[in-house]
């Protein structure tokens, strides 16, 4: 769904990684519903870079001034594992961008968006909260299954069908139509803190260059050279900005 002209003064709960889209997507939600009604959810679950994406969601909810936010562990990731971002048994890949049209890269942690909507809807029913945001992109993103718009309409659903008869929650997916490189120009003009966010999947603890070579950032660099304007953060090798 596209967030439209307007002020919503409903409660909004936004599912905040640290990343790029999901920074757009809290700036789409503070200047429809105002930082006073927006709350912000971050999860850790386990994945290489938890320590880094924690302190980008805490810099980017100061910046938008958000005092209500709710920060969870899903330690079940890890022990489920089957994904690089949680089993440091599988490598993270590198420069292998669209190197498989189709296939579900083994970056994709299962079923995971299902298990943050979950504490999200659980938050915005306790909070009374109308709305929860979520920055997944369907189109120029790495081909997650949980990122596609049919999957959020299901879960549109179970929302109804699983809360209180009086609770009315929409499920807000403001930038799943959008190229990565329409979030960017969007943010800009939103005024949306993107120099805080972190995207790269192997880069760990207080480090501050991104790696440039995984999927995310070969993602991101592309990205920012189609809207024409400077990645703002730092990369160790951007190998993805040469193609």
């Amino acid at each position: 769904m596209l967030v439209g002209a307007g002020k919503d003064r409903r409660k909004a709960v936004v599912l905040l990684s640290g990343g790029m889209d999901s920074c757009v997507c809290a700036a789409m939600a503070v200047a429809r519903h105002g930082g006073g009604n927006v709350g912000l959810v971050h999860a850790s679950y386990g994945q290489r870079t938890e320590g880094r994406e924690r302190r980008a969601f805490t810099e980017i909810a100061d910046f938008f001034g958000v005092s209500e936010r709710l920060m969870v562990r899903l330690e079940h990731f890890r022990a489920i594992g089957g994904s690089a971002l949680t089993d440091e048994r599988i490598a993270v890949p590198e420069n292998e961008l669209g190197a498989e049209a189709g296939a579900i890269p083994v970056t994709y942690v299962p079923f995971r968006n299902a298990h943050f909507l979950a504490v999200a809807v659980s938050w915005a029913e306790t909070l009374g909260a109308g709305a929860i945001y979520i920055g997944a992109v369907a189109e120029d993103s790495s081909g997650y299954p949980d990122c596609r718009p049919e999957y959020y309409r299901v879960f549109q659903e179970l929302i109804r069908v699983g809360t209180k008869p009086e609770t009315e929650i929409e499920m807000m997916t403001p930038v799943i139509g959008m190229k990565k490189s329409e979030i960017i120009r969007r943010g800009i003009e939103l005024g949306a803190p993107l120099h805080l966010t972190w995207s790269c999947y192997q880069s760990q603890g207080g480090e501050d260059l991104a790696c440039g070579v995984c999927d995310s950032c070969a993602l991101r660099l592309r990205a920012f050279a189609e809207a024409g304007v400077p990645d703002p953060i730092a990369y160790r090798r951007a190998v993805a900005a040469e193609r």
